[in-house]
């Protein structure tokens, strides 16, 4: 099983040292969030953070610039910039050596601009960093995001989005995004199993993106246990917890994880 833990939870910090201290967990594959000012402080110096990185005996997944980020912005110049930035995380990706890259399509950031441009503009984009990414050998995972209004997708949309894209981009579930629109996670895990790659694992109480522990929120989560034991257990399994959470909680969900996936 695929369990990796999310550099979410130490945001702020050192880079290796999160590294370091996830390794110290017991955990051999690690999403590396590139967001925050040591990821900032750090640009300038990528290729030295790569060679560091590589020396951790870990499996590497990487998450570019998740907040002010937006392939689907209404500004040109904005909109370019974040599709820069997602092609010099692919760059990073491919130095470490990781297997997967989160795509985040994008959200609409007022009901007053049309959902249909930005899922046009998501898709154009995904399309380009498909082609980029694909020679470097490095999987985009698309993510549900936004919620109260903001996602440009249903769950019948985002289920379909991917239909004639190459297939160097395949789905990732984010669970509390999910959560918070309603949306049926365990059918929807079931109706991506043939092109899921990941699922970013955390809980709320529906009205709030908080990335509480599992079990700490409303998600009835033996449904999904059984949706990803019976139709994707061999896809990633990211714990992404929000900032401050006890370092031990990844432990617990660890146990939680694989209990509840391999129960027979």
């Amino acid at each position: 099983m695929k369990i990796s833990y999310s550099e979410l939870i130490l945001l702020g910090n050192p880079v290796l040292q999160n590294v370091d201290r996830l390794i110290a967990l017991g955990c051999d594959r690690v999403e590396l969030l590139m967001d925050g000012e040591p990821w900032d402080d750090s640009y300038g110096r990528w290729n030295d953070l790569a060679n560091e990185l590589v020396k951790r005996k870990v499996i590497y997944s990487v998450h570019p610039a998740a907040w002010d980020s937006n392939l689907t912005c209404e500004n040109r110049v904005i909109r370019e910039a974040v599709l820069n930035m997602n092609k010099q995380a692919l760059d990073f990706a491919a130095k470490i050596g990781a297997h997967q890259m989160v795509l985040h399509p994008g959200f609409l950031s007022s009901p007053a601009f049309s959902r249909q441009t930005a899922a046009r503009r998501a898709m154009e984009a995904t399309w380009e960093l498909a082609a980029y990414a694909k020679p470097l050998g490095v999987k985009l995972a698309f993510e549900n995001v936004g919620y109260h209004g903001h996602s440009i997708y249903t769950m019948e949309e985002f289920a379909s989005a991917l239909d004639g894209v190459d297939d160097t981009v395949g789905y990732l579930i984010d669970t509390g995004h999910a959560n918070i629109n309603g949306w049926n996670i365990p059918r929807l895990i079931r109706h991506l199993s043939g092109r899921l790659d990941g699922i970013h694992l955390h809980d709320n109480d529906g009205t709030g993106d908080a990335h509480l522990p599992l079990y700490k929120g409303n998600i009835d989560w033996e449904p999904v246990f059984a949706a990803i034991r019976d139709t994707c257990p061999d896809c990633e399994l990211i714990l992404e917890y929000a900032p401050g959470t006890p370092l031990e909680e990844l432990s617990e969900g660890h146990r939680l994880l694989a209990a509840g996936v391999n129960y027979q």
